[in-house]
Parts: structure tokens; sequence; C-alpha cells
């Protein structure tokens, strides 16, 4: 699991941040690729990547300003021309079907597969499946925005090989039965249980990805005991006042949610183009001093996303 940011800047594309789109590589947990937002540019950030745009299932747009879904009819059109079949899912506010309908119906655009559209109207559980929930949360923006949550299932204990053989269990077909956590009899009559062989589950990584947002408890359902958070910072240090009056969070307002809510790592993006390089730093360092595992990312970094060490 992996996050991978083609776009970290906020409105307008700069000359080293592209506006908003980040992807959760799944590719070992499900051969699929998730896209969150989607701004003008994208599909030639992904260029630079090793990310097959025909791999992306499902595209989760946080709201409809246009830094962040600019780059959706182009990347729909790509996708479909480089061998795209798959059926594709977009998940958004209420508008996100018509915008992409027309944009395609306009410029005659056919494509090679079909898009579902879940339109989101209340908040909850938009997906779920053996492996991942996805749930959704209003934010508080000029116009709707939402906030996702990417949980996986917990991953089922491994079979506890060194004690099967310490009670002289031989190897075999057998193994996995008792993986499976089926009682069986073996050859010298004993009947084991396979769940006495299989140990504790190892839990799952959640996902937290923002919106653009100002300060709203909200933010704290949707990140508590997260893995990962992703937030904007459009805004610094003591510009709390000016963040409010834009419907946007400061880096220290992200920070502090991070650290009430237990997250694991926090991801700063949105950067307003007025940080450079030096500044973008300082926004680092001002949001570490309230929660240490902070980071200001830039596009192209990926981040793994690490399984929780067990006690």
């Amino acid at each position: 699991m992996q996050l991978e940011f083609f776009g970290t800047g906020a409105g307008v594309p700069g000359k080293f941040r592209n506006v908003s789109s980040v992807v959760l590589r799944l590719l070992d947990e499900a051969n699929e690729v998730w896209m969150f937002d989607c701004g003008e540019g994208t599909q030639q950030q992904i260029l630079r990547s090793t990310l097959k745009p025909r791999k992306i299932n499902k595209i989760f747009i946080t709201h409809l300003h246009g830094d962040h879904i600019f780059g959706l009819p182009g990347l729909l059109s790509s996708r479909s021309f480089q061998g795209g079949n798959d059926d594709l899912t977009i998940y958004g506010p209420v508008g996100i079907k018509r915008y992409v309908q027309t944009s395609l119906q306009v410029s005659q655009t056919r494509l090679a597969y079909q898009i579902h559209y879940e339109e989101l109207t209340n908040p909850g559980v938009i997906y779920e499946d053996d492996q991942f929930t996805v749930k959704a949360e209003r934010l508080d923006h000029q116009i709707e925005s939402w906030g996702y949550r990417v949980e996986e299932h917990d991953h089922p204990g491994e079979l506890m090989v060194q004690k099967l053989q310490k009670e002289h269990i031989p190897a075999g077909p057998v193994y996995g039965k008792l993986k499976l956590g089926e009682q069986v009899t073996l050859a010298d009559g004993r009947t084991v249980n396979g769940q006495d062989f299989i140990g504790e589950p190892q839990p799952g990584r959640t996902v937290t990805i923002l919106g653009d947002t100002r300060k709203t408890a909200n933010i704290e359902k949707l990140a508590q005991n997260a893995d990962v958070l992703v937030h904007e910072s459009t805004f610094g240090k003591g510009e709390a006042k000016l963040a409010r009056n834009y419907f946007h969070s400061t880096n220290i307002q992200a920070a502090q949610v991070a650290q009430q809510a237990h997250v694991g790592h926090l991801l700063l993006t949105h950067i307003s183009a007025r940080y450079t390089a030096k500044m973008a730093r300082e926004l680092q360092q001002q949001a570490r001093q309230i929660f240490p595992n902070s980071k200001v990312v830039k596009d192209f970094d990926v981040v793994d996303i690490p399984f929780q060490k067990k006690e």
C-alpha cells in the first residue's frame, strides 16, 4: 500500500507543484489503483511515473473546484486510448456526473469502458468489499467538500508452523485446512483444531484523505487512529483567521488534529504558491513542534504505508 502524489499545490499550477491529485496504490493488495482528485495536468504528471492509467478503477473527488477536477476528462479519455477497458467508478459530490458527462459529450469523446457514478448525499460507508471499507464525511468549504477514510480489513493470523512441528503434525494438505481454521482428523487418529495454530490477526491499515476544509469536528472523526492523514495546509502558523475566512486550514490546525486523533503520520499538502522551498520547510518544522511525524509532501513523493508493528 502506497500513496503517490501527482499534485500538492493549491489553486493554480506552479513551477514546482501541480494542483491536487494523489493515488492510493493497492497493487499488492487488490491489483487496483484508487485516485483522489484529478487537477489540471494530472495525466502529464502520470507520464513521469510508472503508473498505468488503465490500472485506475476508482476515482474519489473531494469537491468540484477546478483545481481538483479539471484534469478528469483528459485522464478518462487517455485511459480509454491506452487500453483501459474495465469499468470505472467515480465517487464525489452531486454534480460530478453532470460535469464529466457534459465534458465527454461536448468533445464527442467515446470511451471503451463504462463509468459508474456514486454521488454522495449521506455520510457513512460509501464502498465495501472483502478487503476494504471506505467512509465519507462532509467537511467545511465554500462548496460541498468531502473527506474519505479508507479502512483495510484485518489480515488473518499466520499459521504457526513451529507449533505444528512441535506437535509432530506432518506438513502437507492438512496445513491448508488448519490455516482456514478447520478441525482436522490426522492419520494417527488425533483431532486438531486449526484455530489453535493460527496467530493473532494483523490489523489492517487506515488512510484518511481530506478535501479542502477549514477546522471542523468531522476531520477528527475521519482521522481517528489513522495510520496516515493527508490534510490540506494552505496557510501557515499565525494565519488561522485568514484560513477561516477562505475556508481552508493551517499547518498548525492539521498538526493539532493529528495529535488529538492519534494519527500515525501527517502528510501536509495543498500548499500555497506563496510558500517556496524554504518556507515550505518552515511549514513542516512548525507542524513538527506539535506533531513530530509531520511531512510537507512534494509532487512525485511516494509514501509507503507499513503495517503496524505487533507489540
